[in-house]
């Protein structure tokens, strides 16, 4: 079980613990610190995975987040899709599979815990490399409350997968003198495994710390597994580093094919010699540290392959020095090996011309075709780039006040040059901030002669007798060929951002990461445009992928949708209540008996309120608090009614329109006093009204002096119903009059409902005599068992929404949103006479006068009569004009809206939206239903006591 492919003496694992894992159904071992990626390498495993859409082997490209081939499939200890194999930290128990660009959701739910935090500070520095830490530390020194984020578990970045020394010992003997002193300082916090993946206004960075996902099963229960950081931050330094870039040639795609940074990485970071045979293909001088370093490892360097005539003498006799073969102007067209490489093939390339071809057998190429400054969270900031053809890339131009760029994301690539970046993009933070900086000392990297010029080369013409491009992979996880892009601009696309989505190029994973600049690069040549000119795509958040369940946090189940119960909720479940959901709201939806069905249940409880006395549970009904001098004003321009005039101690029906004139809800308005009212809105509603009335008073006429607050969870409401509710009102209220000329309808007066301090209100949805009682929530239990208590006299009985929605349908009230779907306006409603002919205007008026809104075949609210008084019509059903279905399309006059069985009436009766509805009153119209039509009768909408005489009792 030993990693064959181990160097010793390499690396910042713990080589005396042992991890087991399984990959694609096969055991192998690594240690603590490696990542899957590492460790598969290790075992000389480099298959990883297929490509989507081609299926071609592949294999590990880079060392982390910018991997565009290793996919993987996590199944244990808790299945989770679409991971790179490169950021995944090993852990024991792991079980992972590769993946072809496309994962599976689990069916099991996730158990692990997900939570947010807010932060703020004075300087935000997003990464740990050398610039980053010397940033940190600069401001750290000045007093500055600092967070520094970093992607790894620990921090040093590029100096972890080095050799480099500062001040002549390990660079990363420095990193850990700069962390101590960090973790000293009280104003410091620092976020390893943390990535910032999206940067918004006003300093806000969002980040994604995962918190215990190396651990796997012995991740705590307690502790969530990842959090995702809301950082506010006046200043943000941005070090997070360079990608390196390929080359598109035939063939690139082999697994074996890897960045030379990244074979770096896997020597210094991880132990490990990616390939025992290795050729190294570079247009800049960064791929040769890469190159000696592996041969001192180890490993047998072939041949280093420079694009540029003309090889630095330094490089030149290190690589002679350890019996490299360097070959200078020439480029690797290609690659054979089936599983993997076996072979490169080279050739000189001069003029754009390709010489003869040779190849050298190797199990490993590696590729440096120059470095791009990571760049994407800084255009997020709005800050904009230009294009650097000295290192063809593009960096940081124009920089926003509140962000700096530091070392390789600004373009410098010298490890003196990124400790200095990272001080200095501190001071001006600082600065920035009106702090004073100190001058920090930096430790001194070893001289190194002077970089010689890179070549820029985006890609290697085919030597294929059809050098199309079709061999050679831009965006190795979208499978998108150089020929996809050529064909691309020879169809007329001009613009990086449509040959973007005309090929797919940098919309997986990765972000373009490794294909972006360099399809950028492609699509100017075949052009023949300057790529300065051409520019990038876009960079949007988020940055790295990120789990739903991160995003959520703990806003999943009951927390993101709340189960919202009222006061008296507990008597309900204790006396055998169905619930049935409104909006957020568990209501009572009937009361079943032993042994009834819901259709029986339902009528005993229409059965009393009808002729006894009945009580429900209205508290969830929306409640809005208008207070202020121009309260009046406001609810005359929302509601279609005159509300300004309404009497203190009186309650007015009324309705709201949008602004195209359809009812948009509808409920009572009391005056509470000259300044004070409150309105009532439909349960589901009572969000929606208040952030319309919200728009419109903040937006439109900000002029108003008025405050809204909703106090729906501040009052239970009660409303007793039926002939007996004045008898059970008396014995619980003895101090109010419940005379009808003492206490008239739509009027309602403070008083006291079993020592509770209470406000009654003559109301009726039902069409019966009946009161509504509003108290206090904490009181609304006293209130409710007291009435029951004094109406067990009578034969009090509970009822529910079903049989609410029975009452007031008898009685033709509607329900906005049930009975209207958007296109009804109130006289369609048949309600006309809520519409004020007084007020010079409201919100929809104009809309009343329009062609379409005066049409007489509008939809019209009436009430259909089924000739058989068992059916019951389905709600939703169409409505037709002839007892036979004719051949499509079937002209659909309207349809049914609400349909019961009515206790009342000793039937069934629905309502329905029909095309000129009143006009047919009388007709007979015909719903199909289960393969037949039935015949229903166009009546009146209102079924029972149309003259209203039972609300008096």
């Amino acid at each position: 079980m030993n990693n064959p492919f181990r160097a010793r003496g390499h690396g910042h694992i713990d080589r005396d613990t042992t991890l087991s894992f399984t990959f694609d159904g096969t055991a192998y071992t690594g240690h603590p610190g490696d990542t899957l990626a590492s460790a598969l390498l290790a075992n000389g495993a480099h298959h990883v995975a297929g490509s989507i859409k081609y299926g071609r082997p592949r294999g590990v490209l880079a060392a982390g987040a910018e991997e565009p081939n290793a996919l993987v499939q996590i199944e244990a200890p808790f299945p989770e899709p679409m991971l790179t194999a490169t950021t995944v930290e090993l852990y024991d128990g792991l079980v992972a599979r590769g993946l072809s660009g496309q994962g599976r959701l689990s069916g099991e739910p996730d158990t692990a815990r997900y939570d947010t935090m807010h932060a703020h500070c004075d300087v935000l520095v997003v990464g740990a490399g050398p610039s980053g830490l010397s940033a940190t530390l600069a401001a750290a020194r000045a007093g500055a409350r600092v967070i520094l984020v970093d992607e790894l578990p620990g921090p040093g970045g590029s100096l972890l997968g080095s050799q480099e020394l500062l001040d002549g010992a390990p660079a990363t003997t420095w990193v850990s003198d700069v962390v101590a002193e960090l973790n000293a300082c009280a104003d410091v916090q620092v976020l390893q495994r943390t990535t910032a993946f999206g940067c918004y206004d006003d300093g806000l960075v969002l980040a994604l710390e995962k918190r215990t996902d190396h651990l796997g099963a012995a991740a705590p229960a307690h502790l969530s597994r990842q959090r995702v950081w809301r950082i506010r931050a006046k200043q943000v330094v941005f070090a997070t580093g360079a990608y390196e870039r390929p080359v598109a040639f035939d063939d690139n795609d082999r697994p074996g094919v890897m960045l030379a940074g990244s074979a770096r990485t896997y020597l210094n970071r991880f132990g490990v010699l990616a390939g025992q045979r290795a050729v190294v293909f570079t247009t800049n001088d960064s791929a040769y540290p890469a190159a000696v370093e592996l041969a001192d490892a180890g490993m047998r360097i072939a041949a280093v392959v420079d694009a540029r005539e003309e090889v630095p003498a330094h490089w030149r006799a290190a690589c002679e020095e350890r019996g490299i073969d360097v070959r200078a102007g020439h480029v690797v067209t290609g690659t054979s090996g089936i599983e993997r490489v076996s072979r490169a093939h080279v050739a000189p390339f001069g003029q754009g011309r390709l010489g003869d071809r040779q190849g050298i057998d190797c199990d490993l190429l590696l590729v440096s075709g120059g470095w791009n400054p990571a760049v994407a969270l800084f255009s997020q900031a709005r800050g904009s780039l230009r294009y650097d053809a000295g290192i063809g890339a593009f960096v940081p131009a124009q920089t926003p006040a509140t962000v700096r760029t530091a070392g390789a994301a600004s373009g410098t690539f010298t490890l003196t040059g990124c400790l200095a970046d990272g001080a200095d993009a501190a001071r001006q933070a600082l600065t920035a901030l009106g702090r004073t900086s100190r001058t920090i000392a930096l430790p001194a990297a070893a001289p190194l002669p002077d970089a010689a010029p890179g070549r820029v080369l985006w890609r290697v013409p085919s030597p294929k007798e059809s050098p199309d491009g079709s061999h050679q992979f831009v965006d190795l996880q979208r499978d998108a060929l150089v020929a996809d892009v050529l064909r691309a601009t020879g169809a007329g696309l001009r613009s990086v951002e449509h040959v973007k989505r005309y090929t797919t190029i940098g919309t997986a994973h990765d972000q373009g990461r490794t294909s972006g600049v360099m399809a950028s690069g492609i699509v100017a040549e075949a052009l023949g445009v300057d790529v300065a000119d051409l520019g990038t795509t876009r960079f949007r958040p988020p940055a790295v992928p990120v789990a739903f369940a991160a995003l959520a946090g703990r806003n999943r189940g009951e927390l993101f949708d709340p189960v919202r119960v009222t006061a008296l909720h507990p008597w309900h479940v204790e006396h055998g209540a169905l619930f049935e959901d409104v909006g957020q709201w568990k209501r009572p939806w009937y009361y079943p008996q032993a042994g009834e069905t819901m259709d029986e249940s339902v009528l005993r409880e229409c059965r009393a309120a009808r002729t006894g006395v009945a009580m429900m549970d209205g508290s969830t009904l929306g409640k809005i608090n208008v207070q202020g001098p121009d309260a009046g004003v406001l609810l005359d321009r929302l509601y279609t009614n005159l509300m300004s005039r309404l009497k203190v101690g009186r309650v007015r029906y009324g309705v709201m329109c949008g602004v195209d004139g359809m009812a948009l809800d509808d409920g009572t308005v009391i005056r509470v006093s000259e300044q004070e009212f409150l309105l009532t809105t439909t349960t589901g509603n009572a969000a929606r009204i208040l952030e319309w009335m919200e728009e419109w008073l903040q937006t439109e006429w900000p002029d108003l002096r008025v405050h809204l607050t909703s106090v729906t969870e501040h009052w239970a409401t009660i409303p007793l119903v039926g002939p007996r509710s004045r008898d059970v009102l008396a014995l619980v209220a003895p101090d109010l009059d419940v005379d009808n000329d003492a206490f008239p309808f739509m009027s309602w007066q403070d008083t006291t409902v079993a020592g509770i301090a209470a406000r009654v209100c003559r109301i009726s949805f039902s069409g019966e005599l009946a009161y509504e009682i509003n108290v206090p929530a904490w009181d609304g239990i006293t209130v409710w068992k007291a009435l029951y208590a004094a109406g067990s006299t009578f034969g009090i009985t509970p009822y529910g929404t079903e049989t609410m929605h029975v009452l007031r349908a008898e009685k033709a009230y509607p329900i906005i949103g049930q009975d209207t779907d958007g296109t009804i306006t109130p006289q369609d409603l048949g309600m006309s006479w809520v519409v004020s002919k007084k007020k010079p205007d409201f919100i929809g008026k104009r809309s009343f006068s329009r062609e379409e809104n005066q049409r007489s075949d509008r939809k019209q609210l009436v009430g259909l009569l089924p000739a058989d008084e068992r059916v019951l019509l389905p709600e939703g059903a169409q409505i037709i004009a002839t007892s036979s279905v004719p051949a499509p399309p079937v002209p659909m006059l309207g349809h049914v809206t609400s349909s019961y069985r009515s206790d009342a009436l000793q039937r069934t009766f629905a309502l329905a939206l029909v095309r000129s509805g009143t006009q047919r009153i009388g007709e007979t119209l015909y719903v199909p239903l289960d393969g037949r039509t039935v015949p229903v009768t166009v009546t009146d909408p209102v079924l029972f006591d149309k003259e209203g005489t039972r609300r008096d009792g």
